[in-house]
């Protein structure tokens, strides 16, 4: 069966070194999963390790329905990365990419082809394969997050659906930001202002929708939530003023939970886990 949509690229462990737990994670991995839990189809295209790490990671996509036929299985360790929360809110500190390092070729390329929508993003290591991944996507959706102007401006024209992050602390315009990335040649912009909601935009029309204010558990993971319900609303042909307050209610509700998704185990329950050393590869 076609999936609706195919995230390819990152996964990580989240090592929250002061309670001796991790959780799967990653960007393209979050994404998968909360398409899944929407009522989606999701395939996953990425590199696992072959330590208790990436096992825990292959256990829990197969646990949320997320296809992984696609999934390669290397020798080595699985990427982690080093969590702390500080108010509810994540710290990350240095970690390692592991395993996770590939090259897309022609089985995921003709996925991609025959899928809706791809997802893909700025830790997923695969920058040198975006005008690829454009070429070959029916529609490729991109996280920026909060990288700088010049990564945006190299990768973006590859691009159909370009997500950025604008925080609090910022000075532009969640408005300008997309006004400025909608002239590199994507069609659609969204913006997101985590506590303040998420803008769309296409050029000519505009929606904005607020994020509801609750008490938050965690916020690791927020932001992929509400790309999955986007990504979904896309996919399925929902207008913005439909899918928008749907992913922002969506995100929000994600931060009862902790991790990204969910699925703690205890780190270092077998010799190759990660040991919350806060090297970085």
């Amino acid at each position: 069966m076609i999936p609706e949509i195919v995230c390819i690229g990152d996964n990580v462990v989240d090592v929250y070194v002061d309670e001796g737990i991790m959780f799967p994670g990653g960007n393209a991995v979050n994404v998968a999963v909360n398409v899944t839990r929407i009522g989606g189809r999701a395939t996953y295209i990425g590199a696992l390790g072959t330590d208790h790490a990436g096992e825990v990671i292959l256990n829990s996509l197969h646990e949320e329905g997320v296809d992984t036929t696609r999934t390669r299985i290397l020798p080595g360790t699985n990427a982690y990365a080093i969590v702390r929360l500080v108010g509810g809110d994540r710290h990350f500190a240095p970690g390692s990419v592991g395993v996770s390092r590939f090259v897309p070729d022609a089985g995921d390329l003709a996925l991609l082809a025959s899928t809706p929508v791809t997802h893909t993003g700025e830790c997923s290591m695969l920058e040198d394969h975006v005008p690829t991944l454009g070429r070959a996507a029916t529609f490729l959706s991109y996280d920026f997050s909060e990288r700088p102007w010049d990564y945006v401006e190299a990768l973006a024209p590859h691009v159909d659906l370009a997500i950025l992050s604008c925080p609090r602390s910022s000075s532009d315009e969640p408005a300008d930001v997309a006004s400025r990335v909608l002239a590199l040649g994507p069609s659609q912009v969204i913006v997101s202002t985590g506590a303040d909601g998420a803008l769309w935009t296409d050029g000519s029309a505009k929606v904005h929708a607020a994020a509801p204010e609750r008490e938050v558990v965690d916020t690791l993971g927020a932001g992929d939530a509400l790309i999955g319900r986007i990504l979904v609303g896309l996919s399925r042909r929902e207008t913005p003023d439909v899918f928008m307050p749907a992913a922002t209610a969506y995100a929000t509700a994600s931060c009862m939970e902790r991790g990204a998704f969910g699925h703690a185990t205890t780190v270092g329950s077998t010799t190759s886990s990660p040991k919350c050393s806060e090297r970085q590869e």
